[in-house]
C-alpha cells in the first residue's frame, strides 16, 4: 500500500476509487527492478523523483473530467502544484501506485510478457457525475516491467503523446485523454534514430486519462509458450485469473451486456466479443477518414473498450499514400495506413484465441467473420459520405466516387486533409471562371516537382540495390534476413519515378494534375445534382451540407512539422508553441478559424525565441493549415 503524501490544494477535490485493484489480483512482491510477474494483473510500484518539475502545458478540457476546474485564484500555484503531484514527485492521498501486466505479439510475434514499462496506474478517480476515471503518470520510472529501459519518457514523445491525445478526442475520434506534461532537469540518455549517435534529453511525464487502460494483450498473460518463439506468458495455466478479468471488465465497461446474459457466461462473453469487434472496426473507420497511422499496432496497444492507445510514432498522413508508413522503424511497412484495417482485425483474432475456453474459438471467429468488416465497411462509407456532403442518398455508386478520389489524390500527390476541406466550397452550379479559379486552387493542395522529388529520391546505394537484386535471384532466404523482395520493388519504383521527374515542368505536372481533378470533379458534380434532384429546398440542402461537411473535415491537424516546431521551442525552454498548439487543437474544424490570430501573436511574441530555434525563419511562419514545407520530408519518427 502506498503512503499517501499529500494535495490538499487545487488536487485535493480528486476522489479516488480503485476498483480495478480491488478487483483483480495484484502482486504481493516488494522485490524491486524488473522481473517476472506471474499470477497477477499489477505490481505496486512508486514514481520515482525528478528534478525541478515543471509543467509544459495542461489540457482543462481533460482535467474537467476528474472534476477539477480552471484555477481562477492562483493559476501559478496550481500549476506548480500539478507539477509536483503529475511528475510523481509526491503521490496524492487516495492514489495506490501500480503497474499493469501484460504481453503482446508485436510486429506479428509473441513477445511474451511486456507491461508497463514507464507507465504506472495511480488510481481511479470519480468525476462530478459519478463516472470512473483510470489515470497514469507515464515516464514516471522504473517498474517490474521495465526490462532493460529506465521508465522514463522524454520531452519529445511526450509533447507528440499530450497533443494528439486531445487532438483526437477533438476530433471526435475515441481516444485516451491527456492532462498534464510535465518536464524536469532529470537528464537520460536516448539514440533517437538508432544510428549510434545517442544525446541526453529531458525526462517529461504525461498524466493519462482513460476509463481503462486494460487492453488485447491484458488477456494474453496465460498464452502458453508461442510454437514461433517460444515465449509465454506470465501466468499460464491460471483461467481462473481470465475469469476475474472477463467478470471485471464486463461488468465495469459493459453493464449493459452483464445485465442481458448475467445467467450465461458463454452468451455474455460472446456478446463483449461482439461489442469489442464493432466499436474496433468503428476505430479504425475513423483512423482511415482523417488520415491517422498508429504506427504500432501491436496487440499490446489495442483497448479493450475500444480507444486509441498508445501514441508513440504515430502521424497523420499529409500527401495521400495508401501505403504510408509514419514509423521509421516499421522496415516491412507492416502498420501502413492501407494495412490497419487488416492489422486490427487480425489483432482481434489474437484476443479471440486469448479468450479460450471461456469463449470457444468457434464462436468468436465466426463473430469476427461476419461482424468486423462489415460494420468497418458500413462507417467508412457513412463518414465518407458526411465528408463528401452526401446527406440526402445513400447510392451503391457513392464507394467508388470514394475510391475514385482517392486515386486521383494518389495520382496527384494531394494533401489529404486540405483537399477535403476545399471540397465543401464546390458547388454544382459553379460557373466556369470559378471552376477555374476552385481548381487552381485545389491543385495548389497537390505536391510541387521540387516536394515529389524529395518523395521520390532513391534511398538505397546503387551497390547496395545491385547485391540485393542478386540475392532475390540466387538467395531468397538470405534476402529475408536483410531486405524484403517488397522494399527492392519499392525502391526500382523511386528510381523510375525520380529519373521521369528529371523531365517534367512545372507547367506540365500543373496540367496533368487539372486534368485528373477535373475528371473526378465531374463525377462529384453529378452525384450532387442526384441529391438535390432528391429535395424540396436547394439552398437549404447546401447549407446543410456545407454545415456537415466543415464538422467532419478538420482545417487543422497535429501534422509533423507543427509537434516538431512545439518540440524544438520546448527544447530550448518555450511552452508557448505546445500551448498555442493544443488550444487550436482543441477546435479543429472551420469554427477554429479565430485561432489564425493566436498564430498571428504567438509569433509576433515568440520571434526572438524561434529564431534561435529555427534554422530558417519560414519555419515558425509556416501556417497551421498549411500542407508541409520542403523541411519536414526529412522528419522520422521512430
Amino acid at each position: 500500500m502506498q503512503r499517501p503524501e499529500g494535495g490538499g490544494g487545487w488536487l485535493g477535490a480528486l476522489r479516488f476509487d480503485n476498483l480495478a485493484l480491488r478487483s483483480l489480483p495484484v502482486d504481493a512482491s516488494e522485490e524491486g527492478g524488473p522481473r517476472t510477474v506471474p499470477g497477477a494483473c499489477f505490481a505496486r510500484v512508486r514514481p520515482s523523483p525528478l528534478r525541478n518539475p515543471r509543467l509544459v502545458a495542461m489540457s482543462l478540457p481533460a482535467l474537467a473530467l476528474l472534476g477539477l476546474e480552471a484555477p481562477a485564484a492562483d493559476p501559478a500555484a496550481a500549476e506548480a502544484e500539478a507539477a509536483l503531484f503529475f511528475s510523481g514527485n509526491r503521490v496524492l492521498a487516495g492514489a495506490e501506485p501500480a503497474a499493469h501486466c501484460y504481453c503482446g505479439h508485436q510486429f506479428g510475434s509473441f513477445a511474451g510478457q511486456l507491461g508497463d514499462g514507464a507507465a504506472m496506474y495511480l488510481g481511479e478517480v470519480l468525476g462530478p457525475r459519478g463516472e470512473r476515471w483510470e489515470i497514469q503518470l507515464k515516464g514516471a520510472g522504473i517498474t517490474p516491467f521495465s526490462r532493460q529501459a529506465d521508465g522514463r519518457k522524454v520531452l519529445r514523445s511526450s509533447i507528440r503523446e499530450f497533443l494528439c491525445s486531445e487532438a483526437m478526442f477533438h476530433l471526435g475520434i475515441p481516444t485516451t485523454r491527456a492532462g498534464t506534461c510535465v518536464t524536469s532537469d532529470s537528464k537520460v540518455l536516448r539514440d533517437i534514430f538508432y544510428d549510434g549517435n545517442p544525446k541526453n534529453e529531458r525526462c517529461t511525464v504525461v498524466l493519462r486519462i482513460a476509463s481503462t487502460f486494460i487492453r488485447f494483450g491484458s488477456f494474453e498473460i496465460f498464452k502458453p509458450p508461442d510454437e514461433y518463439t517460444g515465449r509465454k506468458g506470465p501466468s499460464v495455466n491460471r483461467n481462473d485469473i481470465r475469469i476475474q478479468m472477463l467478470d471485471y471488465v464486463i461488468s465495469t465497461f459493459y453493464p449493459e451486456i452483464q445485465e442481458a446474459y448475467s445467467d450465461n457466461t458463454v452468451q455474455r462473453n460472446a456478446a463483449f466479443f461482439k461489442e469489442i469487434t464493432k466499436r474496433t472496426a468503428r476505430l479504425v473507420a475513423e483512423w482511415q477518414c482523417v488520415g491517422f497511422c498508429h504506427g504500432v499496432l501491436n496487440t499490446d496497444n489495442m483497448s479493450i473498450v475500444g480507444l486509441t492507445i498508445d501514441y508513440g510514432p504515430f502521424g497523420f498522413m499529409d500527401r495521400y499514400d495508401p501505403e504510408h508508413v509514419c514509423n521509421g522503424s516499421d522496415n516491412t511497412g507492416r502498420y501502413a495506413y492501407n494495412k490497419q484495417p487488416e492489422i486490427c482485425k487480425w489483432n482481434l483474432g489474437k484476443l479471440a484465441e486469448a479468450l479460450v475456453p471461456e469463449l470457444p474459438l468457434e464462436i468468436s471467429q465466426r463473430i469476427l467473420e461476419e461482424e468486423y468488416d462489415a460494420e468497418f465497411e458500413k462507417h467508412y462509407l457513412q463518414k465518407m459520405r458526411k465528408k463528401l456532403g452526401l446527406i440526402q442518398l445513400k447510392l451503391e455508386e457513392d464507394s467508388k466516387l470514394v475510391s475514385e478520389l482517392l486515386e486521383t489524390m494518389h495520382l496527384t500527390a494531394g494533401d489529404f486533409t486540405n483537399i477535403f476541406y476545399l471540397l465543401s466550397s464546390f458547388s454544382v452550379d459553379i460557373d466556369s471562371s470559378k471552376f477555374e479559379d476552385f481548381l487552381e486552387e485545389l491543385t495548389s493542395q497537390c505536391a510541387s516537382v521540387e516536394e515529389l522529388k524529395v518523395v521520390f529520391k532513391p534511398q538505397m546505394d546503387p551497390r547496395q540495390l545491385s547485391m540485393m537484386l542478386m540475392l532475390a535471384q540466387s538467395n531468397p532466404q538470405l534476402l529475408a534476413l536483410i531486405g524484403t523482395k517488397a522494399n527492392i520493388n519499392k525502391e526500382l519504383e523511386r528510381i523510375e519515378q525520380f529519373s521521369k521527374l528529371q523531365q517534367l515542368t512545372a507547367d506540365d505536372l500543373l496540367n496533368r494534375n487539372k486534368r485528373h481533378w477535373k475528371e473526378w470533379l465531374e463525377k462529384y458534380r453529378v452525384r450532387l445534382q442526384k441529391e438535390i434532384e432528391s429535395i424540396g429546398n436547394a439552398d437549404a440542402w447546401n447549407t446543410e451540407r456545407v454545415k456537415v461537411m466543415n464538422s467532419n473535415n478538420p482545417k487543422y491537424i497535429l501534422r509533423n512539422y507543427i509537434a516538431q516546431n512545439a518540440i524544438e521551442a520546448a527544447e530550448n525552454g518555450d511552452f508557448s508553441e505546445v500551448r498555442n498548439v493544443l488550444k487550436l487543437l482543441e477546435h479543429p474544424f472551420q469554427e477554429a478559424e479565430g485561432f489564425q490570430e493566436v498564430k498571428e501573436d504567438a509569433e509576433e511574441e515568440g520571434a526572438t525565441a524561434a529564431a534561435a530555434v529555427c534554422s530558417q525563419e519560414t519555419r515558425s511562419r509556416q501556417p497551421y493549415c498549411s500542407k508541409p514545407p520542403l523541411w519536414a520530408s526529412e522528419l522520422c519518427v521512430t
